[in-house]
């Protein structure tokens, strides 16, 4: 997971990459499936949530992409609800990881106890790999993406893109903000 630790100037730099990036490359980064912790340089507080919603705000500023009405219930509904939200767009994808990983140790173990070869390993683990999962996290995941259509709300991929929109419209009001106030003095 890419750290992003955010400077006093509002820089962010890539930790894994050792670089500064940018808002964008951020987001390119979200958007490429990676999950990103920005946190802050001199306190360590996690700024996660902060950048993101940064990232969607410049996003909206250039293509004014997110309904109003989406805006405006996300304001009424305050953090409260948008970290709900996030925790239960996660968490499906938490448990295939949790499932995946205990198949690799059961998997692990009994070749190690020289019940299977590693070459049979792999073979096993490549198969259950590519089965579909008719119960658990992935029924669970089309159970939850069944409800939010039927409701005419977002999915996963769409509160990830308007949550990186977010962001970049934060940051572009912080620019905004801070040339306004530049502008009075000497």
């Amino acid at each position: 997971m890419p750290l992003i630790k955010r400077y006093p100037n509002r820089k962010l730099y890539d930790t894994k990459a050792r670089r500064y990036v940018t808002l964008e490359e951020v987001a390119a980064l979200i958007r490429d499936g990676h999950d990103v912790a920005v946190v802050d340089h001199a306190t360590d507080e996690d700024l996660t949530a902060v950048t993101l919603a940064q990232i969607l705000l410049g996003e909206e500023k250039r293509r004014g992409y997110l309904p109003q009405s989406l805006l405006a219930g996300l304001v009424r509904a305050g953090g409260q609800t948008l970290s709900t939200l996030r925790r239960a767009l996660d968490a499906p994808l938490g448990l295939a990881r949790q499932v995946d990983e205990e198949i690799e140790r059961r998997l692990a173990a009994l070749v190690q106890r020289g019940e299977l070869t590693a070459e049979e390993g792999a073979r096993l683990a490549a198969k259950l790999a590519d089965v579909p999962l008719p119960t658990g996290p992935r029924l669970e995941e089309d159970r939850v993406r069944a409800f939010l259509e039927s409701r005419g709300l977002p999915g996963r991929d769409e509160v990830q893109a308007m949550l990186a929109r977010l962001d970049e419209l934060s940051a572009s009001l912080d620019e905004i903000l801070a040339g306004s106030r530049g502008e009075g003095e000497p």
